[in-house]
């Protein structure tokens, strides 16, 4: 496993406070903008993950290195294979969000355990990945499920991989108080 990133990660992830703030991921691809709503309430500690590793901006540069239509575009290996991640995982939080269009969940091994830094957005609905899969997200409006969409679309290889790079330029955390 790669060096662990774990205690940058924490050290981002310090100061977040989901009663006080609602927070949202900025992935600014070279195919347009996806925001994405964090559900904490769902999964915290997936949040609090994708948040510290969006901070050290881990996410920059990387590809959106599998594409099935219809289903997913998945992301966040620095690899750009499949086979990375940030050198540790995270527990799993299975929880009710159910696996439709739009919904942000992370990608795994056969271990409920495995879950690093690769994410994948849903292109329609898969019940069957429900509490199978830690979902924690959502994609924040139509603009950005156009983005989605346009990277699912992209003509892909054997092995799932996007023809043309989909790539996340950078991620940014927006922050927004409650109240």
């Amino acid at each position: 496993m790669a060096n662990s990133r774990q205690p940058e990660v924490a050290e981002a992830a310090r100061d977040i406070d989901f009663d006080a703030n609602d927070y949202q991921i900025e992935l600014r691809t070279n195919h347009g903008t996806i925001v994405l709503d964090l559900l904490p309430d769902a999964a915290p500690g997936h949040c609090a993950n994708l948040i510290g590793l969006a901070r050290i901006g881990f996410y920059n540069g990387v590809l959106f290195h599998r594409v099935i239509n219809g289903f997913m575009i998945q992301g966040g290996c620095p690899q750009g294979t499949g086979t990375g991640g940030p050198g540790y995982t995270i527990k799993a939080e299975f929880n009710d969000t159910p696996h439709v269009e739009g919904v942000l969940s992370m990608a795994r091994t056969n271990d409920p355990n495995s879950a690093g830094s690769q994410f994948f957005i849903c292109l329609g609905t898969h019940s069957y990945l429900d509490r199978q899969y830690t979902a924690f997200g959502r994609t924040a409006d139509e603009d950005s499920m156009n983005v989605v969409r346009t990277i699912g679309n992209l003509p892909t290889n054997a092995g799932d991989k996007p023809q043309q790079d989909a790539k996340i330029e950078t991620a940014v955390v927006n922050v927004k108080p409650r109240g």
